[in-house]
């Protein structure tokens, strides 16, 4: 199973990807770190990435949940997936199930809050209404609260997969 994390900048994604890979045995991706640097240098400066931006990383995070499935039954990735598009190249020619995604949505006020407070992130506070307003919510995805506390979504979502 691939269990991929995601959401906009400040939601939590390597946080509970982490927690959860390292709950259930499996392998995590932080999906940031397949980012060209001239992407990361993009992103630094305070420019959105656009779909053309995000191609060859979306086919390079393909390639490693692939590469995983040798090592790990349950493959963990971390990418905010805004789009269905984006959604439907991580997913492959899978079967039904076979990946999941665990969308998880925060009040915008809460997400700029932990933005404001992140600490040597690229990422500026600043692209997060360019993620609210290229996010295609998904229909097909676990839906977590990130109010709650890392843990707390980790055992929801375990429970929801039916996984302890």
């Amino acid at each position: 199973m691939t269990v991929i994390f995601m959401g906009v900048c400040g939601c939590g994604k390597s946080t509970v990807g982490q927690l959860f890979a390292e709950a259930c045995g499996g392998v995590f991706l932080e999906g940031d770190r397949f980012h060209t640097p001239e992407m990361v240098e993009k992103m630094r400066s305070g420019q959105a990435l656009n779909d053309e931006d995000r191609a060859g990383w979306l086919a390079r995070l393909r390639e490693a949940i692939v590469g995983k499935r040798a090592e790990s039954e349950v493959v963990c990735l971390s990418c905010s997936a805004l789009k269905e598009r984006y959604r439907a190249v991580l997913r492959g020619d899978d079967s039904p199930g076979e990946t999941v995604f665990v969308y998880l949505k925060g009040n915008p006020k809460l997400l700029r809050e932990r933005m404001d407070g992140r600490v040597g992130h690229y990422m500026p506070a600043s692209l997060l209404e360019s993620q609210l307003d290229a996010l295609e919510e998904p229909n097909d995805a676990i839906v977590l609260d990130v109010a709650g506390a890392p843990e707390d979504l980790v055992s929801e979502l375990r429970r929801r997969l039916a996984m302890g």
